[in-house]
């Protein structure tokens, strides 16, 4: 997965890539050559008293540090500009992947975890991406190069490279192993706390109605600790990789001087190559340490395109049709022919067998008991689902054969939950239509009731929004959004039970207001209340996702048992008030 992620999204940094190899293989070999230079100046200059040999050789050491400064400075900046357009790319893969998914798609993954894959996972393959241009690149050249030179000062202390080699890379293999299921637990422990506390904060006048704030703070403790339970137990691991890189490390070079003075003192080896050695040997080391390292960062980075990778190569169960086909009217006739829904693993249907239409110049309503499957019926006209049996159809066209776009465009929805985005009233109004004037913002606030409040409030159209709409009450979140679809003028509305909040009056006023508004639209209204729907053209009634009554409010009344218990359970209510 991981590998499959690099090439697919680095493709075009080819360039970039190409120039960091070359100059960490010109800045490496910079490096490897001083240690040489080094060994000249011992055994030539020094040695011998050679004064003008040193500072000459001086003077190229100074040289080649210079390239191999300015090849590690520019490689960084290709590697890092590379690294951010990856991350880049990958963020916004996932966003528009995410972005055309269905509402099955994102419950099975949950918001959490879509909001940790496309912030958290995706750095974690950025700094693998960065280290990797940084680092890895120079640690084979580096490892292999200061092999090379090492032989050529003097082959008779090699035995030691080949010992001191495997022996690190066996012990930081030991540790590595052990790391990568810590981190594999790690990522998904990370989303059990993302999920805990966006409950907490999304929900937090709910613990408090209920003072559930000691509860809540256990539960958010239980999921922390477990975070830093795994973390600390990696962090161990990894602590234990750098005490062993030293300690081979230093035990290595004590070994290289030990036998190296046997060797200089029979004559075998000059003190300017046993100096050499060590620094290469260091070198090796060193360049060990930096792939031990990467390795280190590889089964995090693996674990992150493994969950990015599956968001990425999720098909949306709402797929948009290869060849749309373009209705031939377009009046907003609305048909749900013989329509069924079941969840995936459902054991029954929520819907079965649907077969209503909503005409345009009409309001439909549709009243039921909690469940019986009124949301999910108006869900499935804009495709947060798709009908598992039968069809839902605008202007006698599958909606499933209509360009999603052009669907969209359609349909003003004011779902059951309001959700208003932080901003301004008037750049929330606009996701209705973008272009729309100062004096149609006004206009619509007007048709939804909602214009003496913004009116009141400090700045008027410009007053802040706060995410969600949580600086606003619930009735007038449920105004704005009214307005956001009116100002659309779109050829179908469909209001999910949007009048819940509202006070009768208001609830009156507001659908006097819509009548003028959307009087050559479909209308389609999901309610709860008898009063907000009882003077529409057609009303629905559905049981258990079954139609057991279509007709007028008096038709309903004494034919429809059903609707009869709904009417009469809130009249009572109205009449104890």
């Amino acid at each position: 997965m991981l590998l499959s992620l690099l090439r697919r999204y680095l493709r075009p940094f080819a360039g970039p890539l190409a120039a960091v190899v070359a100059l960490q293989l010109v800045g490496t070999m910079a490096a490897l050559y001083l240690p040489s230079l080094n060994a000249d100046i011992i055994d030539q200059g020094i040695a011998r008293g050679d004064t003008g040999y040193i500072v000459r050789i001086g003077g190229w050491m100074l040289l080649v540090t210079l390239v191999q400064v300015a090849c590690s400075i520019v490689a960084v900046y290709f590697g890092s500009r590379t690294a951010m357009g990856f991350g880049r790319d990958v963020r916004g893969a996932v966003f528009h992947r995410v972005g055309s998914f269905s509402a099955r798609e994102v419950n099975r993954f949950g918001a959490p975890s879509l909001i940790t894959r496309s912030t958290n996972d995706v750095q974690q393959v950025q700094m693998l991406v960065l280290l990797t241009c940084t680092m890895l690149v120079a640690a084979p050249i580096m490892c292999v190069g200061g092999i090379i030179m090492a032989l050529q000062e003097d082959v008779g202390l090699s035995w030691l490279v080949a010992v001191a080699v495997p022996l690190l890379v066996v012990c930081i293999g030991l540790v590595i192993v052990r790391m990568v299921p810590k981190f594999r637990l790690m990522q998904t422990r990370i989303d059990a706390v993302n999920r805990v506390l966006r409950e907490q904060i999304t929900g937090i006048r709910v613990v408090r109605a209920f003072v559930r704030e000691p509860e809540e703070t256990v539960r958010f403790g239980t999921a922390n600790r477990e975070v830093t339970e795994v973390a600390t137990a990696a962090g161990r691991l990894q602590a234990l990789i750098f005490p062993i890189v030293m300690l081979i490390l230093n035990a290595s070079t004590v070994a290289v001087m030990w036998f190296g003075a046997a060797r200089i003192d029979a004559g075998e080896m000059q003190i300017g190559a046993l100096t050499a050695f060590i620094a290469y040997l260091l070198q090796i080391l060193m360049a060990v340490m930096m792939a031990t390292f990467m390795a280190i960062m590889i089964p995090r980075a693996a674990v992150c395109a493994e969950r990015i990778t599956e968001v990425l190569d999720t098909e949306s169960s709402v797929a948009p049709p290869l060849e749309p086909v373009l209705p031939a009217s377009r009046s907003g006739r609305l048909e749900f022919r013989e329509t069924t829904f079941q969840y995936p693993g459902a054991v029954s249907p929520v819907l079965h067998d649907i077969s209503v239409t909503a005409l345009p110049g009409r309001t439909t309503a549709v009243i039921g008991s909690t469940g019986a499957g009124k949301t999910t019926l108006v869900s499935m006209v804009p495709r947060l689902f798709d009908a598992t049996g039968g069809a839902v159809l605008v202007d006698g066209v599958d909606v499933r054969e209509l360009d999603p776009e052009d669907l969209w465009s359609r349909i003003g929805l004011v779902p059951q939950k309001p959700y208003l985005f932080s901003g301004t009233v008037a750049s929330n109004l606009r996701y209705g239509r973008a272009d729309a004037t100062e004096a149609e913002l006004w206009e619509a606030l007007r048709v939804a009731q909602a214009e003496d409040f913004v009116r009141a409030m400090p700045e008027g159209l410009e007053s802040p929004i706060s995410q969600g709409g949580t600086n606003v009450s619930g009735g007038q979140r449920q105004r704005l959004a009214i307005a956001r679809a009116v100002i659309k003028r779109p050829e179908i509305y469909l209001f999910d039970d949007s009048f819940s909040a509202l006070d009768l009056t208001t609830d009156a006023r507001l659908r006097a207001a819509l009548r003028p508004v959307t009087a050559e639209a479909t209308v389609v209204i999901v309610a709860q209340r008898v009063s907000t729907i009882e003077g529409a053209d057609q009303i629905v009634v559905l049981e258990d996702g079954r139609v057991v009554g279509v007709g007028r409010h008096r038709e309903l009344l004494e034919q429809c048992p059903t609707y009869r218990e709904i009417v009469e359970s809130q009249l009572s209510a109205e009449a104890v008030a």
